[in-house]
């Protein structure tokens, strides 16, 4: 009788996942530090304004912890290979938005942000998306700036209105 045992493979630690949990840590050590250091906290009441930011600390430790020792284990899945295109779209998109938010105004901005978004979500060929962003960014613009009197920034197209 043979031994058709399954190969089992050793996977290495997963080291992604052991920088997230050392994230996780060193957020939830900032958030200890941070509520300890705090003044002017009422010390008269067992459970006052630093009980909660301590529980979301512990949680985040012990998130950390789970975190850690199943990177070490190798027991995540495989991740998918990442795109860097779309991911470059969305960013541009939104760098484009936050330079010309003041001279081009919101609708014209916001616009190129969505067409942006689309193109990196494999939608439509930027002459259609761009206007159609415009039209969107432009209704919002209107509904707020007009219905609800709030103040979003106006540039050419919005000094029309």
């Amino acid at each position: 009788m043979s031994e058709n045992a399954p190969n089992k493979t050793t996977r290495r630690p997963d080291w992604a996942a052991l920088v997230i949990a050392a994230g996780l840590a060193i957020v939830a050590a900032v958030i200890v530090w941070s509520t300890a250091n705090q003044s002017g906290t009422a010390s008269y009441a067992r459970i006052g304004p630093t009980t909660f930011p301590y529980v979301i600390a512990g949680a985040l430790f012990v998130l950390s912890l789970w975190t850690a020792v199943e990177a070490w284990r190798g027991d995540f899945p495989e991740r998918e290979q990442q795109e860097i295109s779309p991911i470059l779209w969305i960013v541009g998109g939104l760098a484009a938005q936050m330079l010309l938010l003041k001279t081009a105004g919101f609708s014209i901005a916001t616009g190129l942000l969505f067409a942006a978004t689309a193109r990196a979500f494999g939608r439509g060929p930027l002459w259609k998306t761009i206007p159609l962003g415009i039209v969107l960014a432009f209704v919002v613009w209107f509904i707020f700036a007009k219905g609800l009197q709030l103040s979003l920034p106006a540039g050419p197209l919005e000094q029309l209105f």
